[in-house]
């Protein structure tokens, strides 16, 4: 008796948790914040075809450079590269791999290796945000010099890492930030799962491109 009573007690917490997060985000327009997101992302999206629809047609023959770039270097290279791309700043855009994943013989495989490596690398870059902290003058920079900033950074953490995830921003910035304002990991990893929704999008674009 004793033990059901304590577990009626635990969902009953556990819902008043979920109640009040729910209420919390529908209060600070989380919600509405999510859907303007993805309509923000659907522009870039069909900028991106256009451009390689053009760039295929007047410039360069894209598949041909794709092939050769298949040709050059080798899966586990273009992997590497990748991942650190997507750890250190987002430096190269990942179109470009999603691009070459269709040249190969397994293309869904690899999109669904080149999505876990962009969201690993933001876990990544988020720890080593976090780990920047124990340099002094970075450390003195965020509390001094940007504390209004963070303040309200931290309120928008999820935010932060949902607009890295979806739109074409630098994914590995959201986290480094993330990690630098402390944001919780356990919600980094949460909302860091809509990259993978961002690649599938990407890659139903631009495969209907490449040949």
């Amino acid at each position: 008796m004793a033990t059901i009573m304590t577990k009626n007690k635990k969902k009953k917490n556990k819902d008043a948790h979920v109640k009040r997060l729910h209420n919390y985000y529908q209060r600070t327009g989380f919600y509405m914040f999510i859907w303007e997101s993805l309509k923000k992302a659907f522009l870039p999206l069909v900028l991106v075809v256009i451009a390689l629809f053009l760039f295929n047609n007047y410039v360069y023959n894209i598949n041909d450079g794709l092939q050769k770039m298949t040709e050059t270097f080798s899966r586990t290279s273009l992997l590497i590269t990748f991942f650190a791309s997507e750890t250190i700043l987002g430096l190269i855009p990942p179109e470009i791999f999603i691009a070459w994943s269709k040249k190969t013989s397994d293309p869904i495989l690899n999109l669904v290796i080149l999505a876990t490596l962009s969201y690993l690398g933001g876990i990544l870059a988020y720890y080593i945000g976090k780990a920047s902290l124990k340099i002094g003058a970075v450390k003195e920079y965020l509390e001094v010099k940007m504390a209004k900033h963070l303040k309200n950074t931290k309120k928008w953490g999820g935010f932060l890492i949902l607009v890295g995830a979806l739109l074409p921003l630098p994914f590995a910035i959201s986290c480094l930030t993330a990690g630098m304002i402390k944001y919780p990991v356990k919600n980094v990893i949460l909302f860091g799962l809509f990259r993978f929704l961002r690649f599938a999008i990407y890659a139903w674009a631009i495969f209907s491109v490449v040949n």
